[in-house]
Formats: structure tokens, C-alpha cells, sequence
């Protein structure tokens, strides 16, 4: 079976009928394949890649798909989309004081890795510059969706996860201009110049994502729509239009399209679980989607005499360019060096690199294919090196915390009308929990434990009730106490009834791993 050549056929119901089915097997052996990934540490973007592999021309469905156009356009509307599900579940609070170490890594950074890999790439493996710049660029964006699949099981400092999100979040759109500009037709613009143009596009960029999202969260509260299901709708409209409004007024679109969301995500809008839901499932059809594509679009007999070439091109960006790029921007704020470590080999690469590698094809740049072959081997090689030693490097810097007190888990619904919340905590094992009285917990007055459930059983629990693992709680607070409450929860699931005593009552910031307050969840495995 041919895609994306030759002579159009009209399209028939059969035909459609036959799409649609290939597209629900595909959907639910990725949903599937997530269990597997998450069990062995692998960021689910690997898994997604394999099944696009096992459908092409050197695979059992024997697809031949060719369109690198086709999978930019593609590609591109599932990075908006990808964005907009990860702005709309960032926290203001966690990342504002990371802001400036993200953004010298995201531009100074950048800078530094595209040199440090270009030079590698022009004098090692002898490609020309022009190609050797398109990699370099190529592969300075990191992916956090990739880094917090295999990290959401440990707590990390708050600065570690902000510096990392933020990062991924703002360093796509330079790489962008880059790519962009070193794929060009004629001689590469002087490096003065394209310094302009990036801090041009990226202002237009954040002044157009600030605006939309702020009119958008105001409009979102100020107007009742007849339908919960309309807000989640309007919420993904929005960030799209971000995105589109940045780009047609020649700024960063994917700039814009986070910093809307991320304005519209910390603005408490109405029904807000269920905006998060809907855009969770979204960004998991994007990140499919996208993937499996890019697994059609790689002819595996064609990466043979670029798999050298990627492994040691990505052996000097893991190695030497990402650390260094890492030391030089975060030392001036004085990172300490066990961080700084875990950020340099936290730099994973995802989704965007291996479509930014589609750019050279379409615009037909010398060797393009040769430089999507090598930057498909260093993504796949190096995620799979890297994924699964993250938690171990974490641990061993002592940055992990207590895994099991990470686990505790606790989901948020609000209840609107009342002015109030509702959380649903599940007590893992290991949890420092087990064994606490619901007194003991000593929650903050206006929150209670309403019901637990235990063994498939449910009761309203006494002052001398023991809590166990495995039990999931409800607890119902009112809205100025919910973050302390969930402060408290968390500090005693690291140090028991005695957490104030032990220093872990304060609530200290945990990262993603840390089994945060999520509406609907986060889409951690795929763009990575």
C-alpha cells in the first residue's frame, strides 16, 4: 500500500470504513502499549514510534508513506495542541522563580548546544555546515512531556521541575527560527541578524499569547455558555487562536500558544476538570498521532550508514554540548552542581526534533534525508539510554526524596456553588500514612475526611479510624484553606503524625513526580 504518490483515487465509504478501523487499532494498542512504557521507564513516544514502524514499508502492514509535507502540517498542529495541554498544566507559582535560569537556557542554551553540535557534526562525521547547523538546531529543544514520564514517580526540588518545564516550553520557538532560517535557500543569514529576528519573533510571540490568554480567561468567566461541555471546546479554541494570531503577525505561534494557555490554566475558569480532561485526551491523540506518523514516514533499511553518525553526534550533544550549555547558564544563579548534573542528563528529546527534521526535506535542502535519518537514530538511541537512568541518577544525587511518599496521589474537583473542594488521595504502599488516625492528620479548620474506601468498601471514618495503604480518602475543604490542606496531606504522607516535628510540614515543593493536584491528568508520556 502506497501514501502520499502517485495518481489520487476518489475517496469511497469503503475506503473510509477501512481508515477508521486501521485508526481505532492504532489508538487502542497505544493506549495499550502505555501500561508497558510506564512499567519499564520508557518514555511512551518510543512505543508510538514502533507501531508507526511496524505499519510501514519494512514492517507487517507494508505501508509506503513518503509525504514529508503531509507530516509537517501534521506535525505542527499536534505541537499546538501538545502545548496548549501542557501551558494549560503549568503553575504559575512553581515556575515563576525558575523563570530567568529557563529562559538563559532556552536562549543562551540553545545558542551554545547548536554550536557545540554543529562543529561536531562539520568535523567528525564531514557534513557540510548548512547541514551541520540544521542538526545542531534540530536537536537543541528538549522535551519535559519525555523527562516527567520517567520522573513521576520521584519528588524533585521545585526549581528542577520549573527550570525543566519552562524550558521545553520556550525553547521550541527559537529552534524553530533556526531551523528555519538555516533550511532557507541563498547563504545563511549573519548570526547578528538572526539574533534580531528570534528576539523580534519572540516578543511578538509572548505580547500575542499574554493577550489572548487574558481576554480569553475573562471572557471565559464573565460569559455562561448554555453547556459545561462548550468550556473545554472554547478553552482549546483559544489557545489555537494564540497560536494562529502569533504566527500571522510573524511572531513565535508556539510561544504564544503556551503562554495563553498557561494564562488561562492559573485562571481558575469554570468547570475546570473537565477542560483539563478534554485537553488530556487531546494532547494523548496529538502525541499518538504525531508519532506514528513519523514511524510511517523512516524507512529502517535506509538507517544503516547513519546510525554512526547519530550516535556520535548525540554522544557529543549528551556528553559535552548539554552540559556545558547547562553549566554556563546556571551557574551565574547559582545552581548547586548535584542540579545541575540531573538538568544536563535530563535533556531529552522528543517530538520536535524529528519533526523540525522534516523542515530541510520540504523545503529541499541538500542531503535532508540523510539529516532526518540521523536525527531519528539520536532520538530513539539516546531516549532509551537516558529515559530509564533518570530516576536512578536522581537517587543517587539525593534529589529523589522518598519514592513511595511520592506516590500519594491527589486529584482536585472543585465544587463551584459551594465554594469548596473536593480531593480524592489514594495511600500507596510504603506511604508514611499507614498507620495515622484521621485526627492525626490534623487538618486546617473548614477541611475533613468525609470517606474512605477500603477493599472495595466504603465508610465515613471516625476521629480513631487507622488509616491504611491502599485506601482512598475524599476530603472536602473550603476554598481558602484547599492549598493548605493539601500541603498538610502531603506532609504526612512523607513523615507520619510527626511531620511538623520532622521538618516535612512546610510543604515543600515537589515536582511533578510528586503525585501533584491534577484536573483530568497530564499527558506525561509523549512528546515524549
Amino acid at each position: 500500500m502506497r501514501v502520499g504518490q502517485g495518481r489520487e483515487r476518489p475517496l469511497t465509504v469503503h475506503h473510509l470504513n477501512q481508515l477508521l478501523l486501521v485508526c481505532s487499532l492504532v489508538l487502542l494498542v497505544a493506549v495499550a502499549a502505555v501500561r508497558i512504557s510506564s512499567r519499564s521507564g520508557l518514555p511512551s513516544l518510543l512505543v508510538y514510534l514502533g507501531i508507526g514502524i511496524a505499519m510501514g514499508q519494512d514492517g507487517i502492514g507494508d505501508i509506503h508513506f513518503d509525504n514529508a509535507e503531509l507530516t509537517q502540517v501534521i506535525g505542527y498542529a499536534a505541537l499546538v495542541v501538545i502545548l496548549a495541554e501542557g501551558g494549560l498544566g503549568t503553575k504559575w507559582k512553581e515556575i515563576r522563580p525558575a523563570l530567568p535560569a529557563a529562559t538563559a537556557l532556552a536562549l543562551a542554551g540553545v545558542a551554545v548546544s547548536v554550536g557545540v553540535t554543529a562543529t561536531a557534526a562539520h568535523h567528525l562525521i564531514g557534513l557540510e555546515w548548512r547541514q551541520a547547523l540544521i542538526i545542531g538546531a534540530v536537536v537543541s529543544s528538549t522535551d519535559a512531556a519525555a523527562v516527567f514520564s520517567v520522573l513521576r514517580k520521584i519528588p524533585l526540588p521545585s526549581r528542577i521541575t520549573g527550570t525543566l518545564e519552562a524550558e521545553s516550553g520556550f525553547n521550541d520557538a527559537p529552534v524553530v527560527i533556526l531551523v528555519v532560517a538555516f533550511s532557507q535557500a541563498g547563504p545563511v543569514e549573519h548570526w547578528y541578524r538572526l539574533i534580531g529576528e528570534i528576539t523580534l519573533e519572540l516578543a511578538i510571540g509572548a505580547a500575542v499569547g499574554i493577550a489572548v490568554g487574558w481576554l480569553g480567561s475573562w471572557g471565559l468567566r464573565h460569559v455562561a455558555l448554555p453547556a459545561s461541555g462548550l468550556y473545554p471546546i472554547a478553552v482549546m479554541a483559544i489557545a489555537v487562536t494564540a497560536y494562529a494570531a502569533g504566527a500571522l503577525a510573524h511572531g513565535s505561534g508556539f510561544l504564544a500558544v503556551y503562554l495563553a494557555s498557561m494564562a488561562m490554566g492559573n485562571a481558575k475558569l469554570p468547570h475546570w476538570p473537565a477542560t483539563r480532561g478534554f485537553a488530556d485526551g487531546l494532547g494523548w491523540i496529538a502525541q499518538i498521532g504525531m508519532f506514528v506518523l513519523l514511524g510511517l514516514l523512516v524507512t529502517p533499511h535506509e538507517l544503516g550508514d547513519d546510525v554512526l553518525p547519530g550516535l556520535v553526534i548525540g554522544l557529543v550533544l549528551t556528553m559535552v554540548a548539554r552540559p556545558l550549555s547547562v553549566v554556563l547558564c546556571l551557574t551565574p544563579f547559582r545552581v548547586p552542581w548535584q542540579e545541575q548534573t540531573l538538568m544536563s542528563w535530563a535533556g531529552l528529546r522528543g517530538a520536535v526534533p524529528i519533526i523540525l527534521a522534516t523542515i530541510p526535506m520540504v523545503n529541499g535542502v541538500d542531503g535532508s534525508r540523510r539529516v532526518f535519518n540521523i536525527v531519528f537514530v539520536l532520538v530513539v538511541v539516546y531516549t532509551l539510554v537516558q529515559g530509564p537512568t533518570l530516576p536512578w541518577l536522581a537517587r543517587k544525587l539525593r534529589l529523589g526524596g522518598d519514592p513511595e511518599a511520592a506516590d500519594l496521589g491527589i486529584e482536585s474537583a472543585p465544587l463551584e456553588r459551594l465554594r469548596g473542594h473536593l480531593l480524592s488521595v489514594a495511600i500507596p504502599e510504603g506511604s508514611r500514612m499507614h498507620g495515622v488516625e484521621v485526627h492525626e492528620l490534623r487538618l486546617p479548620a473548614g477541611a475533613a475526611v468525609t470517606l474512605v474506601v477500603r477493599d472495595a468498601t466504603s465508610f465515613v471514618p471516625l476521629p480513631t479510624t487507622v488509616l491504611r495503604r491502599g485506601d482512598e480518602l475524599l476530603v472536602v475543604t473550603t476554598d481558602p484553606v484547599r492549598d493548605a490542606a493539601e500541603r498538610r496531606l502531603r506532609a504526612v504522607g512523607r513523615g507520619g503524625k510527626l511531620a511538623d516535628w520532622l521538618g516535612t510540614g512546610s510543604g515543600r515543593g515537589t515536582g511533578s513526580g510528586s503525585g501533584g493536584v491534577r484536573g483530568g491528568g497530564s499527558s506525561g508520556g509523549g512528546s515524549g
